[in-house]
């Protein structure tokens, strides 16, 4: 006998009666999900969670009485599971709008149809179903919002960190501060941190970026799997959110320390034989361009001991093999943990490989950070 697949429960929530029809329509062409609700505002939805249970929200952002991101918010606190902002203001022009959402909790955004006719919102449908069903997905996501708002009340978490002598196996430790010191100690000279991001990826940079120094002594290149249109916004966010100046990087550009980098949008980010940065268009790795792996195998290869790879939540397992080659090569690896990680996906292939030399909250990423860096 095969087991029923579960059905994903979904809330609409949109003060817009012809937009409601037109999401229930097109969601409901799924077999797998259902509509369990609607309301017209946040207050109405915050009354009807408990009652249906939905595994997934999809609000609009503007509405009277209570908006979106007053309402994400409420959820998160209240309530946590998934959320998609579904809105006419989540164009890829609305830095402000998106970036405070996903930093209230949203897992993620889909700009409705400018025109709003009919046939657009149905043009939409396979990508508003394919997102509800990864977001379904999303195991840790009250976990994940949890540990962040109490993480300064909480025991320092328990850290894993690698011994490369027993062949790179994981091996607890008890008297994780104590360790972290000892290890810093012993550790050789960081002159780059690579980051790989996927689903949650924007906030969790926040939380490292805007912890890091102003006269930080090395550089930052990050990978960061964000839908085409949005890398600009991100970039802007992220600079008024930390001291570090952040940018796009230019073909044969030599990395300065304390510049925050992203690849160029669709193209994989690479080093030369010189260190100078390589944009180029060569084939998906993994479904990825830019892929994270391209980016760490990289950076391993030119900078070897010297390097460290930062692996943050996301789906798949981009990052996991290029993590393996900055452990080989001698550097620091880092995997975001999966009770601070709002999908567990990537962090934990790199862990199942051996590759992640510790293991920890998004809150103890920066500090372990910078005891190797200085």
């Amino acid at each position: 006998m095969t087991n029923k697949k579960k059905v994903i429960k979904i809330l609409i929530v949109d003060d817009s009666p012809v937009a409601l029809i037109l999401l229930k329509r097109i969601i409901s062409v799924s077999r797998e999900i259902e509509v369990v609700g609607t309301a017209k505002n946040g207050l109405e939805a915050l009354k009807l969670i408990p009652k249906v249970q939905p595994d997934v929200i999809c609000t609009d952002l503007h509405m009277a009485f209570m908006n979106g991101l007053e309402f994400t918010r409420e959820v998160m606190q209240r309530y946590p599971r998934p959320i998609l902002v579904i809105s006419n203001s989540v164009q890829k022009y609305d830095t402000q709008n998106v970036f405070q959402l996903l930093e209230a909790g949203a897992v993620d955004v889909l700009p409705k149809p400018e025109t709003g006719l009919t046939s657009d919102y149905e043009i939409t449908q396979q990508e508003l179903i394919n997102k509800i069903k990864i977001l379904s997905g999303v195991k840790v996501f009250t976990h994940y919002r949890r540990n962040i708002n109490r993480v300064k009340q909480e025991n320092q978490p328990k850290i894993f960190v690698q011994n490369r002598k027993d062949k790179l196996v994981n091996i607890p430790i008890v008297s994780a501060k104590k360790t972290i010191s000892q290890y810093c100690r012993a550790a050789k000279t960081i002159k780059v941190v690579a980051i790989g991001a996927s689903t949650g990826g924007p906030q969790a940079l926040k939380t490292i970026l805007q912890n890091l120094p102003s006269n930080l002594s090395v550089p930052i290149i990050c990978v960061q799997h964000i839908s085409k249109g949005f890398l600009t916004g991100l970039i802007n966010w992220l600079a008024h959110e930390c001291k570090l100046p952040v940018k796009i990087a230019s073909y044969g550009e030599l990395p300065q320390a304390g510049v925050v980098y992203f690849p160029l949008e669709e193209h994989h980010l690479e080093l030369n034989n010189m260190g100078k940065f390589v944009c180029s268009k060569t084939p998906f790795l993994g479904g990825h361009r830019p892929s994270i792996t391209v980016t760490f195998n990289s950076v391993a290869n030119f900078y070897g001991s010297s390097s460290a790879g930062i692996l943050l939540t996301g789906m798949g397992r981009d990052g996991a093999d290029g993590m393996v080659a900055i452990a080989k090569a001698g550097g620091l690896t880092i995997a975001q943990n999966e009770a601070t990680s709002v999908i567990f996906g990537m962090p934990k292939e790199a862990i199942d490989l051996g590759a992640a030399q510790y293991i920890l909250s998004i809150n103890d990423i920066t500090p372990v950070l910078l005891n190797h860096i200085s």
